[in-house]
């Protein structure tokens, strides 16, 4: 067995662990934003009337 089966990349890890920890925090953003302001079901615009002539 060789040493470089045991080697761990730690820039590679670290980047991982950054990734993981700013995808939950965008989230909890979202999360936060859709409670302020929730997004709305797609409200159709009721038709207008013909103009009368």
């Amino acid at each position: 067995m060789s040493q470089d089966d045991k080697l761990i990349d730690f820039t590679a890890e670290r980047a991982k662990r950054v990734h993981d920890l700013n995808d939950k925090r965008l989230n909890e953003m979202r999360q936060q934003f859709e409670q302020v302001m929730p997004l709305g079901s797609g409200k159709k615009k009721p038709k207008k009337k013909p103009k009368k002539r």
